[in-house]
């Protein structure tokens, strides 16, 4: 049996049904417009050459995956953010922020919070933490404008990952995981229910996907073969290193 409180498996289920289909349409779309040339430039070939990579596709395949990886990782973020802005919708009346740099604004326990959601507690360096707490200290001023006395909570919400024993940097809170979708929802196991409706058209979803990347990685490998192997069908990869790096200006 389920235990949602404020917001019930079916408002989670409504959500990722309506938008799941989403997500999986832009990796498709992402998948298809990848060239051969933006993948070569965007890889270390040094690295793939220490490897000993002998043939087109074991090449190309680790490109693709790793590239596909950090794009799914940003699509998939922003399907977080959406489900984390219903969820505190449902549970509080809360909203997607229109202030610069605030993803979530709703009000619990007679506190305005304001909450820049990321998918992963790891997600930036040091100057998009400025950043971030610059982006909070304004949106605090604006908030305060004609309310003096609001009391405001900026909030790093971080859709998976732990929250370690400092979470409280003193002009804000960094929650991850458990501890933020319960700020969120009023459920201290909402992180694990919302784990099930993930799930929904999965397997058919990726059977199409993986069909689709199967031809991409044949097409990728092959244009590779044409442009960077040599007649006996050994990688060229002098030919290849100047491809990735040689300079423009160079004769």
């Amino acid at each position: 049996m389920s235990s949602f409180t404020r917001v019930s498996e079916h408002d989670v289920r409504a959500y990722v049904e309506a938008d799941i289909g989403a997500f999986h349409a832009r990796r498709v779309k992402r998948l298809n417009s990848l060239d051969l040339n933006t993948l070569l430039r965007r890889k270390n070939p040094y690295l793939f050459r220490t490897k000993g990579i002998q043939t087109a596709q074991d090449l190309i395949k680790p490109m693709l995956d790793a590239h596909l990886s950090s794009q799914e990782e940003g699509l998939f973020g922003t399907f977080l953010e959406g489900l984390a802005i219903r969820v505190a919708e449902i549970a509080y009346g809360g909203r997607k922020s229109g202030i610069e740099g605030v993803d979530l604004e709703f009000d619990k326990d007679a506190t305005r919070y304001i909450v820049a959601i990321k998918s992963g507690p790891n997600w930036g360096n040091a100057s998009q933490v400025r950043r971030m707490r610059d982006d909070f200290s304004k949106a605090t001023r604006i908030m305060r404008q004609g309310h003096p006395n609001l009391h405001v909570v900026a909030v790093n919400g971080c859709c998976y990952g732990r929250t370690g024993s400092r979470f409280d940097h003193g002009d804000y809170l960094k929650l991850s995981g458990q501890m933020f979708w319960q700020l969120i929802s009023d459920d201290a196991d909402f992180y694990i229910h919302i784990i099930e409706p993930m799930g929904h058209q999965a397997r058919s979803k990726n059977q199409a996907f993986q069909r689709d990347y199967s031809g991409i990685l044949n097409i990728l490998t092959a244009k590779f073969i044409g442009q960077f192997c040599k007649p006996d069908g050994q990688i060229d990869w002098r030919r290849l290193v100047e491809f990735n790096s040689k300079s423009v200006s160079s004769s």
